[in-house]
């Protein structure tokens, strides 16, 4: 498919497309005239990408973890540094769910100011 079909179908510019391009996490082949054309399985690499960039890792971290998807051979530096990233993303998702915790707290003594009057809890905050 060329670049402005895939760029349809996975909802990116045309240019993120080349900028995956230059950052080696996705490759293309080149017509005669010079146009763009990416595999089915191009859809689905986005979709990764764009996933990982979300999770919060550099597009040199991308290259490096999915070049199994690429190639399709694993090493163990490869498994262990993909088992480092998932934790790392453990541990966010747990400061994330602790945040939002404390902020239904922060809401709870808002909404119940509002209703009686007494005063938010201090130490609801800290």
């Amino acid at each position: 498919m060329r670049i402005g079909e895939l760029a349809r179908r996975t909802g990116v510019t045309t240019r993120a497309l080349r900028y995956y391009e230059e950052q080696d996490l996705l490759t293309s082949e080149r017509s005669g005239s010079g146009q763009r054309h990416y595999p089915e399985g191009a859809v689905d690499r986005i979709r990764l990408i764009r996933q990982l960039y979300a999770a919060g890792l550099s597009s040199k971290a991308i290259a490096e973890l999915t070049s199994c998807v690429i190639d399709g051979k694993a090493t163990p530096e490869l498994l262990q540094r993909l088992a480092e990233e998932r934790d790392h993303l453990d541990r966010h998702i747990a400061d994330l769910a602790r945040t939002r915790d404390r902020l239904d707290s922060v809401i709870a003594g808002a909404s119940s100011n509002m209703r009686t009057g007494i005063p938010c809890r201090r130490d609801a905050t800290t």
